[in-house]
């Protein structure tokens, strides 16, 4: 068996795999992969897929979509949210006007044609979920918990 040379680095951990940040950028960066493979063919991003849905999932529980609220629930940077929508708008996917009541806010919704792409691509989506989060069967509700518990903690 070799011996290890443990040089004086600044690493809190004996492994890469023991960071929980590491672990968590290659789940996701994994994960990523899988979608960003499957939305290719549709020429949308994974951002721009993420801003459909979200408006779809607004639409549907009667929200009034702006920019800030999708920034909001994303958690997508402003230039990402405003780059995507841009490309968005381009494609006939999503309508951007400005605010009935605050003329510094955009509204953003969904044309036909993006409802229907957005609609197809769900499914699809978690499909990809099912699958790659499947493997964990019945520790997926502890996972969920964590990662709420996270995301409570950082608002």
């Amino acid at each position: 068996m070799q011996e290890r040379n443990t040089p004086n680095l600044p690493f809190g951990f004996e492994e890469p795999q023991d960071s929980p940040g590491f672990l968590l950028w290659q789940t996701t960066m994994t994960w990523q992969r899988l979608i960003k493979k499957e939305l290719a063919s549709f020429g949308v991003s994974h951002a721009q897929f993420v801003i459909m849905a979200i408006l779809l999932w607004f639409k549907g529980h009667n929200y009034d979509t702006t920019q800030t609220l999708i920034i909001n629930w994303s958690k997508l940077d402003k230039m990402t949210v405003s780059q995507s929508l841009k490309k968005l708008v381009e494609q006939g996917l999503v309508d951007r006007f400005e605010h009935k009541t605050d003329t510094r806010s955009k509204s953003v919704s969904l044309t036909e044609k993006g409802k229907a792409l957005v609609c197809q691509l769900v499914p699809r989506v978690e499909h990809i979920d099912e699958t790659f989060f499947g493997k964990l069967e019945q520790d997926q509700p502890t996972l969920i918990q964590i990662l709420k518990k996270l995301m409570e903690a950082h608002k």
